[in-house]
């Protein structure tokens, strides 16, 4: 893993590039509007190649060994953040939340994530400086993670039990306000729908960044890559939701593969002290496990697809004769009588 000293005009055009980004995601989604799925596609790629140019910067700067880390670290935390759009469908379908007011939520999640991810990786890396065991620790987080995600439900099966919690223990309303993050109804201030959801996406990341973050650590321990990776990682996450929103629950073995992933990680840090493995190694290996389980996902799509058409069409060809007027048995058939003289 890179020891790197980072100075300080490196974090000075972090800053400058996440404040540009922000900027110019803000600027573009003013108003009520929705994004179609082509344009959310451009926007996906658009800061794709954002964080590819700071991975490039990386290189440069501090070296190959550096610039794989980066971008290992960023591959990580794409793979993992896709968790969190299975959360966003199902706080936003629990509550009924409309597309135009899903964005604005979305954007202040992301807020929320800047500096909560921030807080967690710092003082990540200031305990294993000082606690080199404390690696041991992420390790067994990240095992018992990807045991936990095993057992879990499909995702079209499964709740959210934060935005349960909440729904109980806030003053709350089933209405709508607008863009309102708070309400008054009856002479009492209660939190719209809108403020639920935020809640439930914020705490929801961070309970997700604590297996997130400790995965970066499996990777490099040089805090500016790993808080560099995770902000350009969660800087499209929204774009990402309405590109995906649709073909979320079709990925049914989707959390196998980030099982693997957490699996890996974990064991990855448990002998880091004894065995050195590669960046490039643990970007081949998310790349195996997600696109694994994402073309398995595929696959039997199409077969379940392709089945259900195959019975549709027996069907029909069996319906005409069924719906056909019962033959007359010969028996009881009149016989045609003859005429009279």
């Amino acid at each position: 893993m890179s020891n790197i000293a980072v100075p300080a005009w490196a974090w000075a055009l972090l800053a400058l590039v996440l404040l540009i980004s922000l900027s110019i995601d803000l600027l573009a989604h003013r108003g009520d509007h929705v994004d179609s799925r082509s344009r959310a596609v451009m926007w996906t790629v658009l800061w794709i190649v954002v964080a590819l140019g700071f991975n490039v910067f990386v290189w440069m700067s501090f070296g190959r060994q550096a610039g794989e880390e980066f971008l290992a670290a960023y591959l990580l935390e794409k793979s993992l953040s896709v968790d969190n759009l299975f959360v966003f469908l199902l706080v936003f379908g629990a509550l009924r939340i409309p597309q135009a007011e899903q964005r604005r939520v979305l954007t202040w999640g992301i807020l929320g994530a800047i500096v909560f991810r921030g807080l967690l990786i710092f003082a990540g890396a200031a305990a294993v400086a000082r606690w080199h065991a404390l690696l041991y620790v992420f390790g067994a987080i990240l095992i018992i993670a990807s045991l936990k995600l095993l057992r879990e439900p499909a995702p079209e099966e499964k709740e959210s039990p934060i935005l349960t919690w909440l729904s109980k223990h806030l003053r709350s309303t089933q209405r709508l306000h607008g863009h309102k993050f708070f309400a008054i109804e009856n002479g009492r201030r209660v939190a719209t729908p809108l403020l639920l959801a935020l809640l439930s996406i914020e705490l929801t990341d961070i309970m997700f960044a604590i297996d997130s973050v400790p995965a970066a650590f499996a990777v490099t321990q040089e805090p500016f890559i790993i808080y560099s990776s995770n902000l350009l990682a969660i800087l499209g996450l929204r774009a990402l939701y309405i590109v995906l929103a649709s073909a979320l629950l079709g990925l049914r073995y989707l959390r196998f593969g980030l099982a693997a992933v957490l699996l890996l990680a974990g064991i990855k840090l448990i002998v880091s002290t004894w065995v050195k493995i590669p960046p490039l190694i643990s970007i081949g290996a998310i790349a195996l496990c997600i696109g694994t389980s994402v073309i398995v996902s595929v696959i039997a799509n199409r077969r379940e697809a392709r089945s259900a058409r195959e019975q549709g069409e027996a069907a029909l060809q069996e319906s005409p004769a069924a719906l056909q007027d019962p033959q007359v048995p010969e028996t009881t058939r009149a016989e045609p009588q003859p005429r009279s003289a």
